[in-house]
């Protein structure tokens, strides 16, 4: 029996045509670059709003202030 008339054979090639097609990545860098560029903006405007928030400011100068004012000992 020819090998190329064997329906799993033909269902094999088939399935093999088929998933390669869906395969083709053609574009995605861009959207990908595009989708990583606005979350790393996202995630600075975050950080900037938690740093320059009161509560944060408060901590770092407590922390300036007291390292500056205690002596060793």
């Amino acid at each position: 029996m020819n090998s190329y008339n064997n329906p799993a054979t033909k269902a094999l090639a088939i399935m093999t045509k088929k998933a390669a097609s869906l395969n083709n990545d053609s574009g995605m860098s861009t959207v990908e670059y595009a989708m990583g560029s606005l979350a790393a903006a996202a995630l600075a405007a975050v950080l900037y709003m938690v740093i320059n928030g009161g509560a944060v400011v408060d901590a770092i100068e407590g922390i300036i202030t007291d390292a500056l004012s205690n002596t060793p000992g």
